[in-house]
Order: C-alpha cells, then structure tokens, then sequence
C-alpha cells in the first residue's frame, strides 16, 4: 500500500488557533468554497474559522457550522466618499486584527488578501500563484498552492481545496460537499408561500431560469416549452428570479409563454429562502448561476444547462445531477459574452426541450 510523503512545510493542524478565509467573489464562487471551512474545522476542530467576502454574498457563508464569524466589504463604501471609506476600512482592519489569526487563506487573486496578509502577519498564509505579479505577491503568503497546467479540467470545489491540500491537510469524502444553512426564519417563510401556492415540501419542481450573466440563459421560448411539458406531465412548477429587472423580465417573458401561468416568486426570496425553496424541491433546473450552486447545497437533485462556460469547473457538485450541454460545439466552453461577443450563445440556443426534460425524467426516476 502506497503512503503518502509528508511535506516539509505542512501546517501543524493541531496548533491553528484562529484563521481567516478570504473569498472576495461572487455569490456562487463564495458557496463553492464553502468544504474549504468544512474540512479545516474536521482537521483542526480547536481552531476559530472565520471568514472574508463582500457583504452581498454573506448569506452564502452565515449559518455555517464550521464558520464563527463572516466580516464583509460592502461595495457601497465606495459612495461614502474618502473620509467615509476610510472609516469602514479601518473599522474592518481593526476587527480583523482583533481575533489574531495565525492561519490565513487567500482564495484569489485580489491585491486586498496579500496586504492584509502583510499587515495581520499570521503565522502562516497561503496565496494562489498569479501569472505577472510583482515579487511583493508571493512574498506576502508562506505558502503558494501549485497553479495546475492546460485548461482548467476539475472542478473549483477542489480547486478551493488544493489550499489545504498545500499545508498537509487531506479533506475526506465527507468534507467536500457544499454546505449551505437557511435557517428557521427562511424555512417558516418559504413554507408560508408554498402553502399559499397549495403545495408541500417534494410535490414541485424548482425552474430558475435566469444568470446574472445572460450569455449564460437559454432563449425564453425554449423555458417556457420546458416548463409547459412539465405542468402537462402533472408537475407543479415554481419560478424564481432575483430582484433584478432583467431576470423578472425574463421570468414575466416566460409566463406571458404559458397557457396557465407557473406559481411565481420572481424576486421575492433572500438568499437564504432560495436555499430553503430549493430544498423543498423534488428537483431544481437552471443554468449555471448562484441558484444552481445553492440547491447543490442544499442537497437537492439538479439538472443544469450549460453553454460557454465550463461544467467541468462549474458544474452542480455533491449531489446527484445532469449536465445539459451541446457536444456538436467544439468551442465550448469559450467564455465569452455570447458568440462574437453578442450576447447569445449559439451551444445554448441549440439545445432542445427534449434533451432538458429527459435529463429531468432520469433523476426523478
């Protein structure tokens, strides 16, 4: 039997007392690192985990188990003016500083994460290799997780994961999985509506339709063909969209579609109630947005449609799924704002409601 060789520069687990992760994302790259606090708190469960991300993607992180407390950067300080900004900024400096944390985690590329490292001065940091940085990058972090070669072919949750990877700490099968926590005030809410609608926990489906990035949505005709083959099936549909005008638009668009109208919560749910709806799913469907991620987390079943981005990095994680995408484009996942850069994506557009709904059929068998 093969053994593992130890490293060199691995981080006793035993003496982390405090750390820090820092994840300065969007709301579904935040939650995909969320086994990063699961499996550091099973390795090293005296330790106080803490975390760092934009205050808009809070509620991805609240509530974690494995989490004691989540600091937030509020984009909005930018409109306080100097004098204001400066106040928050040193007010979050200054809590930071406070819970004297000899751990701390970078997980991007963000020039914040190495200052803060330079300035907390914990006994350990670990940082990511970033192509044409300044000596000044790496020599803020003790250690750097290795930066992988070709195109990116595992998945971010792992990804994530290489940083404990690089101070000897091994998540277990059990660490890996996304965790996302509603919360009873979430649950009361979302049962008050779907009681409202008629319906229990496990007798709807879950359409999200939209992504903030709408290169990543398929057409509205072919969501509204999905969602009317659904209801003839005899399956109640519930839609969501954030609060956002264009993905209430597009959720009103595929309504207008609809000889009966879908129960609807365009725009009506926090971030935690969207986990908690997700989670009385007996399935979700959706593209590769937030949403997709939240009802992985929650555990539900998902079938995911994917265009130029990369399912292999991004795709539904922990929980059992189908992945709809296009194998008669080779140029997928490109990444780009819809072909040429107009905002529609041929790979999606050219997936049918056939191939959508028997990818739904199979995981409700």
């Amino acid at each position: 039997m093969s053994e593992s060789i130890p490293l060199r520069d691995a981080v006793p687990a035993g003496e982390i007392r405090r750390a820090l992760v820092i994840k300065l994302r969007h709301h579904g790259d935040v939650l995909v690192a969320s086994p990063v606090f699961s499996a550091l708190k099973a390795h090293a469960p005296q330790a106080g985990i803490d975390a760092l991300v934009y205050a808009d993607t809070a509620e991805m992180l609240t509530l974690h188990p494995a989490i004691d407390r989540v600091h937030a950067i509020d984009r909005k300080w930018k409109q306080l003016g100097i004098a204001g900004q400066a106040k928050a900024e040193l007010a979050l400096y200054k809590a930071l500083q406070a819970r004297g944390y000899d751990l701390i985690i970078h997980l991007t590329e963000h020039w914040r994460g190495a200052w803060l490292c330079r300035l907390l001065k914990p006994r350990w940091a670990v940082g990511l290799p970033v192509a044409g940085r300044p000596a000044r990058w790496n020599a803020s972090f003790t250690h750097l997780v290795a930066a992988p070669k070709g195109p990116p072919l595992r998945h971010m949750a792992e990804t994530n994961l290489d940083a404990l990877r690089r101070i000897g700490i091994q998540p277990g099968a059990d660490e890996r999985r996304l965790t996302l926590v509603p919360g009873a005030a979430a649950e009361a809410a979302v049962a008050g509506h779907l009681a409202g609608f008629g319906l229990r926990g496990g007798d709807f489906i879950h359409v999200h339709p939209a992504s903030r990035w709408f290169f990543k949505c398929w057409p509205v005709d072919r969501m509204a063909g999905l969602v009317a083959r659904l209801q003839a099936e005899g399956h109640a549909v519930v839609l969501t969209a954030a609060p956002s005008a264009d993905e209430k638009a597009m959720l009103d668009a595929v309504q207008a579609r609809l000889e009966r109208p879908a129960f609807s919560l365009s725009g009506q749910l926090s971030l935690k109630e969207l986990g908690a709806l997700a989670r009385s799913a007996k399935l979700f469907i959706g593209v590769d947005s937030a949403p997709m991620h939240i009802a992985a987390a929650v555990g539900t079943p998902v079938v995911a449609l994917f265009g130029p981005s990369g399912d292999k990095q991004w795709g539904p994680w922990g929980v059992p799924h189908r992945v709809v995408a296009s194998t008669a484009h080779p140029c997928r996942p490109c990444g780009i704002d819809g072909c040429g850069g107009g905002k529609l994506s041929d790979c999606l557009a050219q997936l049918t409601v056939d191939q959508v709904l028997d990818a739904a059929h199979e995981l409700l068998a």
